[in-house]
Formats: structure tokens, sequence, C-alpha cells
């Protein structure tokens, strides 16, 4: 398959990148083993995952995704083929979170014990930490870089002016800088990222492997009512997109799927792909059906005229986005 180069990282990735953040919370280690078999397999090669992964689940501390990524990785022998990216600052525990030199470079050996590997190919800002300058979050991650355990640094959820700052504080001191952004960005949540960071990233030269990319299931089409969602493990956040932009683009979708003998989510996938600033978006599978599905939207290709009615019915001109 072939690969996209991430910034200016010397990383390349298939395009798509697999979510490990269902990995531990609604996937077990079998279901996990199987669904990375069949990913790499596949030709792909990008795992996205949290030292924080997925703390949130009952009975979790946090370090679930990582630790069985880093068990599979042990077990496949397959760590050459894998672009393995990961994130710090979420809260750990009390006291273990943030961006300070200090417990960056302590929470980087945290997770390659757990990942079972020397090295973190991508090492990412999870949240922004505005307790702590910019110049000492990139000496940290420049030290990890020297010391051969990071490969390239990125960043999410961070304003665009910090990533500004960030990018320059980088060019002053000679720091390896942020190659690649993580933000939320799908046919629906478009608004935000289009405007705030798009312009920066395209000046700039930063890869893009944006999160959310099927807007947590909702552009997959499974759902078509709130009351559908209720019982979901993200009825909470499904919630907002049952609206009347929300069905236009999902109505969008089955007729371009349609035409295309296609489903909704390789769709919205697809569209994705073909943004001109975006390297490869993220979406996670439960099952190996839906793996297939995303698999199968990286030889997908738009046409002109199912992508302008994907960019009409989702516009967000036409109405708040939510």
């Amino acid at each position: 398959m072939r690969k996209r180069k991430l910034g200016n990282s010397g990383l390349e990735i298939a395009p798509l990148v697999l979510g490990g953040n269902v990995f531990g919370w609604t996937v077990d280690e079998p279901t996990t083993f199987k669904l990375l078999d069949a990913f790499v397999g596949a030709g792909l090669n990008g795992v996205d995952t949290a030292d924080v992964y997925s703390k949130w689940a009952p009975g979790n501390k946090g370090g679930e995704s990582e630790t069985l990524i880093g068990k599979w990785l042990r077990r496949s022998g397959n760590r050459q083929k894998l672009v393995v990216a990961t994130k710090v600052g979420s809260e750990m525990a009390p006291g273990k979170k943030g961006l300070s030199k200090n417990y960056i470079l302590q929470a980087a050996e945290d997770s390659l014990k757990r990942l079972q590997t020397d090295y973190i190919d991508l090492y990412q800002t999870h949240y922004d930490d505005q307790n702590t300058p910019v110049e000492e979050t990139l000496e940290a991650y420049a030290q990890l870089i020297k010391d051969g355990k990071v490969r390239a640094v990125g960043t999410s959820n961070m304003t665009a002016q910090r990533m500004q700052e960030s990018l320059q504080a980088s060019k002053v001191h000679g720091w390896p800088r942020y190659e690649s952004l993580q933000p939320e960005y799908n046919l629906y949540d478009r608004a935000k990222y289009e405007t705030e960071y798009e312009p920066l990233c395209l000046r700039e030269g930063l890869g893009v492997i944006p999160y959310f990319a099927l807007a947590s299931g909702f552009l997959s089409g499974k759902y078509q009512s709130v009351e559908e969602v209720a019982s979901r493990p993200r009825a909470s956040m499904l919630k907002k997109y049952f609206n009347d932009r929300g069905m236009r683009i999902l109505h969008a979708l089955d007729d371009v799927a349609k035409q295309l003998h296609s489903t909704p989510a390789r769709v919205a996938l697809a569209w994705l792909i073909a943004r001109p600033s975006i390297t490869a978006p993220i979406a996670s599978a439960t099952s190996l059906e839906q793996l297939n599905d995303l698999v199968e939207a990286t030889r997908l290709e738009l046409d002109l005229e199912s992508l302008q009615v994907l960019d009409r019915a989702s516009a967000w001109e036409l109405s708040p986005v939510a």
C-alpha cells in the first residue's frame, strides 16, 4: 500500500491509522491481537494510542492499550512493520500529568516499558499544559530524540497560537519541531480545523492525523436516532450529531455509498483521505468486519461529483456546528 510522508519526520504511514483507544476497553486481548494481525496483514502500518487509554473504563488505571499493543509487538515480531504513535500529558494519577521536562522523560520510560519497545515512532502532546513553557516541553522531546527513544514528535488538542509558539521555539533553539497535528476532524466536525488549523498545517508542512474520523461511529450510518445510541459506550458523544445537518450528511453518505457500491463508513473515511492537508485519519475497530471497512476505505477513490455532494451536505456555513 502506498505510504504518505508525515510532515518532515521521515516517518511514512499508510493513509489510515488504527485507533488504539478501544484496546482494553471495548476490545479484549484476543480481539486486539486479531485486529492488529489483520491490520498489518492488509498492508497498513500506523497505530495510535496514549498512555491514558483506557483509564476511563471501570477497573482500569490507564496504560491498558499500550500494554496490549506491547504484548502483540513482542508476540508477533512485527515491530519494524508498525509505526507506533502514543501520547503524554493526560492525568495518569494524582501528580502524574502535564508537560514538564521531568514528567515527560519519566512518562516516556513508562510507555516504552508497556509497549515493550526501545523507541516510540511518534510521541505526541496529548493536551497542552499552560503552566509549562513550550521551551521546557520541547527540550524534553529533543532529549528523547537525541537518546534514540523517540523518532519524531507531534501535538494534539493545542491551540493554533501555542502550536505557532512551539514551532518558533524549535526554530530558535534548533530543537526538533512538532511534525504532526492530531485534531478532531470529520465530515461533521469541520469548522474549527478548517479555520484555525488547516492554514497553519499547510503553511508549515505538518502531517495531520485526525481523530474521531467517523464522529464516534455516527458517520458509519448504523445509528439513525438518539434512541438507538442510548445504550452505547459513546452515547454522550453521539447525541450532538442528531440534528438536521447531521441527518443531511448521513443521507449524502448513503447516496454516495450506494452509487459506488460501498458503505457510509468507507465513504466518510475516503473523503478525509482525499483532503489535501490530511495525511491519514485515525479510526477504531472492534471487530474484523469493522476493520475491513477501514481497509477498504483506503482503496476507495471518490470522484469529483461525490466529493462535491459530500462537501455541500456537510458545509458548516449552512448551520452552526454543534
